[in-house]
């Protein structure tokens, strides 16, 4: 099982939202570059980046830290926030992202999210962010009126490489994810699903191996890093166990 910590980018600092709410947010001292420093020092090999003013602006804002990053640290990152063209994609892949996470643009565009899958094989992963089963879009502000489960039906033959489900309501909670509704979207999902939001706990790392499920890839822990309520070594003695 793998443990993706994570990085929330806005104004050049390390955020976390609650339930996306971005006049609901608490800013770090850390700056993302430091953060990931600390990742990679405990021994963490995945990562998980957000650039949030990319997700509210569709454009790639914070593509100079995340490049500084991907550069100084030999670790596996995931990338999304503001990715809306086939040019953005290549130079996150170029940079060395391991997956480039495609949300907004895929959702609004079913063609686009093909052809992303089509020319960069092995390296799209989908970010479906969800609240009461119905798909956000553009920085969670706008509601798709797509159901999740609808939409990854239609996209299941694409070549998606990893699925990053989201409950809107949980995130940033620390209430516990939603594994019931992420484990029927692994069941139908033709990729690895990444369980995200309301991590609150080693509790809960601790339920998602004991889950057991092969579909399950992984976990995003954020806010209860940021927050002291995981410990990083604490958190780091599980990515072997």
């Amino acid at each position: 099982m793998k443990i993706f910590p994570a990085i929330d980018i806005k104004d050049k600092k390390c955020v976390r939202l609650i339930k996306g709410d971005f006049e609901n947010k608490t800013e770090y001292a850390t700056s993302p570059i430091e953060q990931a420093a600390k990742y990679k020092e405990y021994g963490f090999k995945n990562l998980h980046i957000i650039d949030l003013d990319g997700a509210l602006t569709g454009k790639a804002i914070n593509s100079d830290i995340i490049e500084e990053i991907v550069k100084k640290y030999d670790l596996e990152i995931e990338v999304g926030g503001g990715i809306r063209t086939l040019d953005t994609i290549k130079k996150y892949i170029e940079t060395g992202v391991e997956k480039v996470i495609l949300g907004s643009a895929a959702i609004k565009n079913k063609e686009f999210l093909k052809e992303a899958c089509n020319k960069f094989k092995n390296k799209i992963a989908l970010g479906l962010d969800a609240k009461n089963g119905s798909l956000s879009v553009s920085g969670w502000v706008e509601d798709s009126n797509i159901k999740a489960k609808d939409f990854l039906k239609q996209i299941n033959d694409f070549g998606v490489s990893r699925i990053i489900y989201t409950d809107i309501n949980k995130d940033g909670m620390k209430s516990s994810p939603n594994f019931e509704e992420t484990i029927s979207i692994a069941e139908i999902s033709s990729c690895p699903v990444v369980i995200s939001g309301g991590v609150s706990s080693l509790k809960d790392i601790k339920k998602t191996r004991e889950l057991n499920n092969k579909k399950i890839e992984g976990i995003i822990v954020g806010k209860a890093i940021y927050d002291g309520d995981i410990k990083l070594e604490e958190l780091a003695e599980e990515i072997n166990a």
